[in-house]
């Protein structure tokens, strides 16, 4: 039989092992990530004002396009100080975001440079992205909804690139991820690797006129643009483009009256409102090469603005590691810096030596290092299908054309 000191020792050791078996309770937050005004990274790009090639690589802007930026987005992105807390400020958010975009570093990473937990850094990153997205996009990355505002853009290309009645150039990429779970194959593309495809509208100034992300990389590149509300507006004929015209320059007897288009690669079908090159093995005329040239030299354009994007914003040389929808809210975001940037610092954000150049007595082209050294994968091909007999009758005028009223001086030295 127990007695009252065994019922004592009993009792006792229980209470023991009930606070043995208690967890001990976690920091509320690490001691050093409280010391974010001491360690963070904005004291660096205090120092950084006095050395402005550093500042811009460091946010791949200048210091006057940043405070701009920073004006325009804070009142998005600025949160309510609490008694608990201060909050993390519009300043310390929008450069964390842009260093973000800028190295691709994983949050974990970043935390230490910003003194900002990865749990907070995946939320403020992508709210900043998609801020940023929507104060730019209303200024720089207009989509044309007049006729006359689509004339301008064809006009900026004739005058160049050289090409009539040319409304832009489009071409899209893939944009390697890491696939969500349980996603199987279904981002899987042509290259095998993971994907979703970022197509584009580019203007004769290297902008983006429009940006539509999102479609899986397993399926047909040749459907991608099928998938795009673009396309939808395209077939109904609700872009308001303007119908077919004399082109200025042509004769006023037998004139040239020719729609406008898109220029396109051979991942896009020919249509009546969209022109591409003919495929090597049909080139079996020296116009059609002439033709060739010009075309591609005026679709070059939208390459050239994808290698500045994956130069500029090297996350696109990563596997994204994020969901669907935050890589989504990336990809538009730094869409819109590049527009905004080639708007307001182009010499500092895309120097010449960025672009395609052409040495016309060479009758040669040196690509621009950001095209060399492009990291996005390129469309699949399309098959040869069905080409309507209108869509290769408009090829043949703009064929004649170039070698006619509309021949340059220097285009036969690029025709071997």
């Amino acid at each position: 039989m127990l007695t009252m000191e065994d019922y004592d020792a009993l009792a006792i050791l229980g209470l023991v092992m009930c606070l043995k078996k208690k967890k001990k309770r976690n920091l509320w937050c690490k001691d050093w990530l409280m010391k974010r005004k001491q360690f963070s990274h904005t004291n660096l790009l205090c120092e950084l004002k006095f050395a402005p090639q550093d500042w811009h690589n460091y946010l791949r802007m200048n210091e006057e396009a940043y405070l701009n930026l920073l004006a325009l987005v804070s009142p998005l992105i600025k949160k309510q100080d609490t008694v608990m807390r201060e909050a993390i400020s519009p300043h310390e958010r929008l450069t964390a975001t842009l260093r973000f975009l800028a190295t691709g570093r994983s949050y974990q990473c970043m935390k230490f440079s910003t003194i900002i937990s990865p749990q907070a850094l995946s939320q403020i990153i992508p709210e900043t992205c998609d801020a940023l997205y929507e104060i730019l996009r209303k200024d720089y990355l207009k989509f044309p909804k007049t006729e006359e505002e689509w004339r301008i853009i064809a006009r900026e290309f004739e005058q160049k690139w050289n090409f009539p009645h040319c409304l832009g150039a489009i071409d899209g990429k893939h944009v390697e991820i890491v696939p969500p779970s349980n996603s199987g194959w279904l981002y899987y593309n042509y290259k095998h690797r993971h994907s979703m495809v970022l197509l584009a509208i580019v203007d004769a100034k290297y902008r983006f006129l429009l940006v539509d992300f999102g479609t899986n990389g397993r399926d047909s590149d040749g459907g991608v643009l099928l998938n795009t509300k673009f396309y939808e507006k395209l077939e109904k004929k609700a872009l308001n483009i303007p119908t077919e015209e004399r082109l200025h320059n042509s004769p006023r007897i037998l004139p040239y009256v020719l729609p406008y288009v898109f220029v396109a690669d051979d991942a896009f079908p020919l249509r009546k409102d969209m022109m591409k090159p003919f495929r090597q093995n049909d080139l079996d005329s020296r116009i059609k090469k002439i033709y060739n040239y010009r075309t591609s030299r005026a679709r070059r354009i939208v390459e050239n603005a994808f290698g500045i994007l994956a130069a500029r914003f090297r996350i696109y040389r990563t596997q994204m590691n994020m969901s669907p929808e935050t890589i989504g809210s990336v990809v538009r975001a730094t869409c819109a810096l590049h527009n905004y940037l080639m708007s307001s610092s182009l010499n500092s954000y895309a120097p010449s030596e960025c672009f395609d150049s052409e040495h016309y007595e060479q009758g040669t082209i040196t690509s621009g290092f950001t095209t060399r050294d492009s990291t996005l994968e390129p469309l699949q091909r399309t098959t040869l299908g069905r080409t309507i007999q209108t869509a290769n009758q408009i090829r043949s005028q703009f064929m004649t054309y170039f070698v006619t009223e509309g021949k340059v001086p220097w285009q036969d030295n690029f025709v071997h």
